[in-house]
């Protein structure tokens, strides 16, 4: 299948696409690597009237350093994210090379998938979406920016610009547990070691990233994880196996992480 017929813009700046996005309303999608959009283009699952490209957009491909973090463009792609704790270990979990080199950044975090690794990593780092709109800039903490499967705090006419990165100088480490590589997580698990604790968190098992904090301990960690996950039955796995699958992999990272 190919999508449905709809309006192709292409603007310069920022204000342009906002002004565009505006128009277009709920019909109208903001396009950059197109790694999740384009699909659901083709399988008629998303059918937006407007298709605003943010790739000649000015300043959107930033790269910075500044207060201990690092901030991502929007539009930077995965394949250029600095090499970060955690996120090093994380990226390669993200689709394929291919995928990697032409999704962004701030694409997947705004796509808000329960089993993207990058919101996960995002939130347990306690870094920030930043998104811009009719009301102006303002900055959300990546744990609620994510309100549900596929859905964010965003509001109408709202845009993703940038994420920020806190640059952790601790203990980090990131499992994965999925049929294939490339394929979606059946769970995942983020963890940063702090001063009183581990801080996890989860993706797959639950409808968006989930963080908590835990006691510095693998198998008290894994118990609250596995107790805080809400997995459900696919053809591929059991609820209980998705939970007990969860429980090993916290405990795996979080012996890793304080080591």
């Amino acid at each position: 299948m190919k999508p449905p017929a709809f309006e192709y813009v292409r603007p310069d700046s920022l204000e342009e696409a906002l002004a565009e996005l505006a128009r277009g309303g709920e019909d109208a999608k903001p396009l950059a690597g197109g790694q999740s959009l384009v699909p659901l283009l083709n399988m008629r699952l998303a059918r937006p009237t407007l298709l605003v490209d943010l790739n000649r957009v000015a300043g959107l491909d930033g790269v910075s350093r500044e207060d201990g973090a690092v901030r991502l463009g929007a539009t930077v792609r995965q394949s250029r994210m600095p090499d970060l704790p955690l996120v090093s270990e994380a990226l390669p979990h993200v689709g394929h090379v291919a995928t990697r080199n032409r999704g962004t950044v701030g694409g997947s975090v705004a796509h808000a998938d329960p089993s993207g690794e990058l919101g996960v990593c995002l939130a347990a780092l306690g870094g920030t979406v930043v998104v811009d709109g009719p009301s102006g800039r303002r900055e959300l903490a990546a744990e609620v920016f994510a309100d549900g499967p596929f859905s964010t705090a965003l509001r109408p006419g709202e845009l993703v610009v940038e994420t920020v990165w806190p640059v952790h100088q601790g203990g980090c480490a990131f499992e994965e547990l999925a049929l294939r590589h490339g394929d979606y997580a059946l769970t995942l698990c983020a963890v940063v070691a702090t001063a009183d604790g581990v801080r996890i968190g989860l993706g797959s098992v639950v409808e968006r990233p989930l963080v908590l904090d835990a006691p510095p301990d693998p198998d008290e960690a894994a118990e609250a994880a596995a107790g805080a996950a809400d997995p459900v039955a696919t053809v591929h796995a059991t609820a209980e196996y998705r939970r007990e699958a969860t429980r090993v992999l916290v405990r795996r990272a979080v012996a890793r992480a304080l080591a």
